[in-house]
């Protein structure tokens, strides 16, 4: 009797909340798990994950892993052509990471030359194919990635598979002002569409060749950039210093983990003004030790899914 008098008590609860207007929409994005701090992360589980939003918390709908029948990636390799400092060996590391990839996941590729996106590969699992069609950066004039990125996600197709990006750039928009944090309006244009589309953003910095005579403040705004549009969609950016990595080896095995890990999230939230807006939402482990969860800053609210997703 208890148990059905806490039912009823939860329906007028709810009832009440949308008397209220607090309505709730259903709502979703995809989450990763990161770095453990002790032993093998647990799946991610409603139990395990905290949605908020406005600082309040979301009910979590359900969690759906990407394994099994679920497996399907769609991984668009990106390459600023300006990116030419030292790529030999790096170019063989990424072409190691490509025939690494699981047969359910189908890689595309694209250049950034003078800001605008060239398509040398459609997706494909014939990795070797792929690998083919990969070519080393041979050098460009400086312009924003962004309107590539942007244009990359607004023309690609969705269907029912995950889709994710692994950018590689100096992340570097000559237009942006010349403040370390100010904000770059092709940069953010690109992160919304990422947003929109549930795209995480995999950023590796990699300089231009004349690097050493660049003003370091502009590009360490490029890396901050890049740092802002990759975590916010719920990816990640790498970099140590303003110089090449050493290794691409060790942060493409980094995203291999990740991309491995991720977990479709569904809950309900609270809708905007209008139907299809971005509303800012927070996401964190309940787990024991925690976890790192890697997800969008935003996500839609309030919009009907699109057809395949």
């Amino acid at each position: 009797m208890l148990t059905r008098a806490i039912g009823f008590v939860s329906l007028a609860l709810v009832s009440s909340s949308l008397v209220r207007g607090q309505s709730r929409v259903p709502a979703r994005m995809i989450v990763t798990i990161g770095h453990t701090y002790a032993g093998e992360a647990p799946p991610l589980t409603t139990a395990n994950v905290s949605v908020t939003q406005d600082h309040k918390p979301l009910t979590v709908t359900s969690i759906t892993a990407f394994h099994g029948d679920r497996a399907a990636l769609e991984l668009f390799v990106l390459v600023d052509n300006c990116s030419s400092c030292e790529v030999g060996s790096k170019f063989d590391e990424l072409s190691r990471f490509i025939d690494g990839q699981p047969a359910t996941t189908s890689i595309g590729v694209g250049y950034i030359q003078n800001g605008q996106l060239q398509m040398v590969q459609a997706p494909t699992t014939d990795h070797k194919r792929v690998i083919k069609a990969l070519s080393p950066p041979g050098g460009s004039k400086p312009s924003s990635p962004y309107n590539a990125l942007t244009s990359l996600i607004e023309n690609w197709k969705s269907g029912d598979f995950r889709r994710a990006v692994l950018m590689l750039s100096t992340g570097l928009d000559p237009a942006q002002v010349d403040d370390l944090f100010g904000q770059s309006k092709s940069a953010e244009t690109a992160l919304h569409a990422a947003q929109r589309a549930e795209i995480p953003i995999y950023a590796i910095y990699h300089p231009t060749a004349d690097y050493l005579q660049s003003d370091y403040s502009k590009v360490q705004q490029g890396q901050v950039q890049l740092a802002h549009v990759a975590s916010e969609s719920g990816g990640q950016a790498y970099f140590l210093t303003f110089g090449p990595l050493p290794s691409l080896g060790p942060f493409l095995a980094d995203i291999n983990d990740h991309l491995a890990k991720q977990y479709l999230v569904e809950f309900l939230a609270k809708p905007g003004r209008s139907p299809g807006e971005l509303q800012e939402i927070q996401v964190e482990s309940k787990s024991t030790p925690p976890v790192e969860l890697l997800a969008p800053s935003a996500v839609v609210v309030g919009k009907a899914k699109a057809d395949g997703q």
